[in-house]
């Protein structure tokens, strides 16, 4: 169990964390979230005594971090997958962290299989990929069989197989009554894995409640009703309470109702129904609603219709004096798709070189004798010049 109480940081004059209150508990996929800037990151390197707060306290099953003896096998956590030495194999350094901290050195080969990397556990962990490196960091998390598992963002980096595999991890883990505090950006995710969430905002807390409530609390739900007679439903809906808003499609959108007593209610009447569906927001746009105040980085679209490599862009912009409307030379017309003649997509060439008309390859024959395109009939020029000259000397 991780209890807070009153946790507050102060950096100068930015207030990162005010006086957060909250306990993560065990037996449940606890998520974090808040927006960039939120607070989430330096509230978790304070569970850690990573960072000292400025006011009120943290424990760990009612011990400060720094109290646990062998605290690995108290609390494991990944905040950062690369804070790791690059030059020591996978296996080393979690060896490393096994040794400081008591933990028997079989351990180290369960908790790569277990990650998956037990067939590069003697590489060096510099040149592991960032999914290879959040797969190992998950390894040390996991090295002194903890009760209490953070992670910050464990997602980044993994393919499909390994978001799946991690997200099982976790509900697994808080299955054998283990307590999970997860932090993540991907709200998806997050909707597949937690059961209870703690939002903040600007370095307070915003909500502390289970996932369902959350929606609930911060969403629209509705019933959509499609019906070829409008006006018979909407009679039977007003004699029984209800109001129906219609959508821009035509169909009627019913709040505050439940799509059996609508089905029933239709029927009754006699009104045949093309669709009954409820609707659900989902966990983005709950987070969205909650925290649209609390977000400090906003980011904008320009103005619109403005194209991304219009005149004064650092890439591709126009030249100086260019009418305007101008398409810069090499970029996509507005509205237009596909790639600038200079960034087309990667092709396949034979060994002798590019076919004919591109760059570096013999000149395109015109028609009726007419001189190539593209180069001098007959020439050759790049790389795949140079690979025939090779291969002739």
């Amino acid at each position: 169990m991780i209890e807070l109480v009153g946790l507050t940081k102060r950096y100068g004059d930015k207030l990162a964390v005010d006086r957060l209150t909250f306990t993560v508990r065990p037996g449940m996929v606890t998520g974090f979230l808040g927006p960039n800037g939120a607070g989430k990151s330096t509230t978790m390197r304070m569970m850690l005594d990573l960072d000292n707060p400025t006011a009120g306290d943290v424990r760990i099953d009612g011990k400060h971090y720094r109290q646990l003896r062998d605290p690995l096998k108290h609390i494991g956590a990944l905040l950062d997958a690369k804070a790791m030495h690059g030059g020591r194999s996978a296996y080393n350094h979690l060896l490393c962290l096994a040794q400081s901290n008591g933990i028997p050195t079989s351990r180290v080969s369960e908790v790569l299989d277990t990650v998956g990397l037990s067939s590069v556990a003697k590489k060096r962990s510099k040149g592991f990929s960032l999914g290879m490196g959040q797969r190992l960091g998950i390894a040390g998390a996991l090295l002194g069989d903890p009760e209490i598992l953070m992670f910050d963002e464990p997602v980044n980096g993994l393919d499909p197989e390994g978001i799946h595999w991690i997200r099982h991890l976790m509900k697994n883990l808080a299955g054998q009554g283990r307590t999970v505090f997860v932090s993540s950006h991907l709200m998806s995710e997050m909707a597949l894995t937690a059961d209870h969430l703690v939002v903040i905002g600007q370095g307070k807390l915003m909500a502390d409640t289970s996932m369902a409530e959350f929606i609930a609390q911060n969403s629209r739900s509705y019933v959509r009703v499609r019906t070829p007679d409008h006006e018979r439903m909407r009679e039977a809906l007003a004699s029984a309470g209800h109001t129906a808003v219609v959508a821009p499609d035509g169909a009627l959108e019913v709040d505050g109702a439940d799509a059996a007593q609508l089905g029933e209610l239709a029927a009754r009447h006699q009104v045949v129904l093309h669709e009954l569906s409820p609707q659900r927001a989902s966990l983005e746009e709950a987070f969205m609603q909650l925290t649209a105040e609390s977000v400090e980085y906003h980011a904008h679209a320009g103005p619109a219709g403005a194209h991304p490599l219009a005149a004064g862009a650092p890439y591709g912009g126009a030249a100086p004096g260019a009418a305007p409307g101008a398409v810069p030379p090499g970029a996509v017309p507005p509205g237009g798709g596909g790639y600038p003649p200079q960034a087309q997509p990667p092709q396949a060439y034979p060994p002798q070189g590019p076919p004919p008309g591109q760059p570096g390859g013999p000149g395109q024959q015109g028609q009726a004798g007419q001189p190539g395109q593209a180069g001098q009939p007959g020439q050759q020029g790049g790389w795949g010049a140079d690979w025939q000259r090779k291969k002739g000397s």
